[in-house]
C-alpha cells in the first residue's frame, strides 16, 4: 500500500483524505463510498449529484480529493472542475467517465483535473487512485499525456512573444529530468527504473519540483513548464 506523502499533503501526517464524491447517479456514489469507507487514511466528507453542488461544497468544505463525474445536470463536471480548481486550488479531481476516448475528458483535463477513472473500474483500485492523486501523481495513460503535451506545446509556440510574467523558478538538471518524463505520462516507477533511482527519490523530486513552482499537481508543473518555456516540446 502507497503511503500519502506527507511533503504535498495538504491534510498534514495522521489525517485522513478527504474525498468529495460527485456523480449524478446514487448507486454509483454509493459504490464508490463503500470503496473507500473501509480505508483508514481516507474520508468521505460529503456527496454531490451535480456541478453546481459540487462546486458549492467544494468551497464549504474544502475536499484534499474530488470525485468527479464528467457528464451532469445543471453545471458539467468540467465547469464544476474550472471553477473548483479556481476557488479550491489545491483540491485535486479525479474525473469519472464511461470511456477515456471521451473529447470532454481531454476538457477537463485542460480545465485543471488531475486525471481519470473509468467508471468500470475495479473498486478495489480506487483507494490506490486516491492515495496517488492526493502525493501528487497523475491519473493519465500515456496516450493522454502525449495529447495534451501536444496540445500544450501548441499553446506555448502561440504565446512565444509573451515574456514570463516572473522570473522562472531554477530547476536541477535532475529534476528537469523527471519532470520531462512526467511530461511522458511516466509514473514514479517507470522514471525511477528509467533513471537507475529508486522511488523515494523520484517522489523526492517531484515535491521539490512542486515546491519550487509552487504548484499542486504534476500534470500542473508541465504546463507551467511548457507554458514558460522550460520545456522543449515539439
Amino acid at each position: 500500500m502507497t503511503e500519502p506523502d506527507d511533503a504535498t499533503s495538504p491534510t498534514g501526517r495522521g489525517e485522513p483524505i478527504r474525498v468529495l464524491i460527485v456523480d449524478d447517479h446514487a448507486l454509483i456514489r454509493r459504490s464508490l463510498e463503500m470503496a473507500l469507507a473501509a480505508e483508514t487514511d481516507i474520508e468521505v466528507v460529503g456527496e454531490a449529484s451535480d456541478g453546481q453542488e459540487a462546486v458549492e461544497l467544494a468551497d464549504r468544505l474544502t475536499p484534499d480529493v474530488m470525485l468527479m463525474d464528467v457528464r451532469m445536470p445543471r453545471r458539467s463536471g468540467i465547469e464544476a472542475t474550472r471553477e473548483i480548481k479556481a476557488s479550491v486550488p489545491s483540491t485535486r479531481i479525479i474525473m469519472l467517465t464511461v470511456s477515456d476516448e471521451e473529447e470532454d475528458l481531454f476538457e477537463a483535463i485542460k480545465a485543471g483535473a488531475t486525471g481519470y477513472l473509468l467508471k468500470n473500474v475495479q473498486l478495489d483500485e480506487v483507494p490506490e487512485a486516491v492515495r496517488g492523486v492526493h502525493e501528487g501523481q497523475s491519473l493519465i495513460n500515456p496516450a493522454m499525456a502525449a495529447k495534451l503535451i501536444s496540445e500544450f506545446a501548441s499553446m506555448s509556440r502561440k504565446e512565444a512573444e509573451r515574456p514570463p510574467q516572473l522570473p522562472v523558478p531554477r530547476l536541477t538538471d535532475r529534476e528537469m529530468e523527471v519532470l520531462r518524463l512526467v511530461a511522458k505520462g511516466m509514473n514514479n516507477r517507470e522514471i525511477a527504473k528509467q533513471l537507475f533511482i529508486s522511488e523515494n527519490t523520484v517522489k523526492n523530486h517531484v515535491r521539490n519540483i512542486l515546491d519550487k513552482l509552487q504548484l499542486h499537481s504534476r500534470m500542473e508543473a508541465v504546463v507551467y513548464a511548457v507554458r514558460e518555456r522550460m520545456l522543449e516540446i515539439t
